[in-house]
């Protein structure tokens, strides 16, 4: 038995076979003359955590960190990201340019974003704190707000998040996305960087969570665990081609609450402080308080 299988494994005809254009065409990325590297993802997932350790100071990384110490730390650890992010962003815009010949144009738009985003980092610690607070208020296990920040999967995936979205909102390709799925693999929740998520955020429990790129959730919202943000289906155009960049995921508005199993459809919108029940299957706007829950059995 083992002579015939010995026999059946041909890896010339193999490799032959994997080199067949029709083959690999599909697949095959084709670099230019000028050796641009994909972005590496151990190298980003770096650069995240550096982030990381500068919006939450102590928690990450360095954990003995001190008031006296922390300008010199984060002035270095973000000299040190710069560098890495702007690499990074670099490959992501070479990724998507279709210019064949040596430019200087993504290297500048990499660098003008790696800035961009650092200077927004003010702004993401300060959503980022009220959704640790919104974490420890909202869940009663929580015994700290530290607890939340160094435990929590909630707020491992909106950091991710709140990074990934500043950088699709400034038109940077793939690399939002590559944030997104770490934060995807490591926390078990899936938002698109698209999405837009306002403060106080919670995500309890988060395992199996989805977000589509063009939800809009307001402040103050809570979902639990195996929630859907999705869409309904792919419009197209005349050539059969999905239609890309339309408004296709729900709105959720401040104050609702959506438990666990719950999965809305289309671009339908959850009005102000509703409840939507556990394992509810949505493709309607529900009104502004409404309570939406499945009926008790006999």
């Amino acid at each position: 038995m083992s002579e015939k299988k010995n026999h059946d494994f041909n890896l010339k005809k193999i490799t032959e076979e994997l080199c067949e254009p029709e083959s690999y065409n599909k697949v095959y990325l084709r670099s230019n003359d000028h050796d641009i590297h994909m972005p590496s993802i151990d190298e980003l997932a770096r650069a995240v955590e550096m982030i990381r350790s500068v919006l939450f100071p102590g928690y990450f990384i360095h954990s003995e960190l001190r008031e006296d110490t922390m300008q010199f730390y984060i002035g270095g650890t973000l000299d040190k990201c710069y560098t890495i992010l702007s690499e990074q962003l670099k490959r992501g815009y070479c990724f998507a340019c279709n210019n064949d010949s040596l430019c200087t144009f993504c290297e500048d738009r990499a660098d003008a974003a790696a800035k961009e985003l650092i200077k927004k980092l003010p702004y993401i610690r300060h959503m980022l704190s009220t959704d640790a607070q919104a974490a420890y208020e909202g869940d009663p296990a929580a015994k700290s707000i530290g607890e939340a920040i160094f435990c929590y999967p909630s707020i491992r995936a909106l950091t991710n998040h709140r990074i990934a979205h500043e950088l699709y909102k400034l038109g940077v390709p793939i690399i939002p996305r590559l944030i997104s799925e770490m934060a995807h693999s490591e926390a078990g929740v899936d938002i698109h960087p698209g999405a837009e998520i306002g403060e106080n955020f919670f995500i309890d429990h988060g395992t199996g969570t989805v977000i589509g790129e063009t939800s809009i959730i307001g402040k103050n919202v809570t979902i639990y665990q195996g929630v859907t943000l999705g869409a309904k289906s792919f419009p197209k155009d005349e050539n059969g081609n999905p239609i890309k960049d339309v408004p296709r995921h729900p709105i959720v508005e401040d104050g609702v609450i959506i438990y666990a199993g719950a999965t809305i459809l289309g671009r339908v919108t959850i009005g102000r402080n509703a409840i939507v029940g556990g394992n509810m299957w949505l493709t309607r706007d529900v009104a502004e308080g409404e309570r939406v829950i499945q009926r008790r059995g006999d």
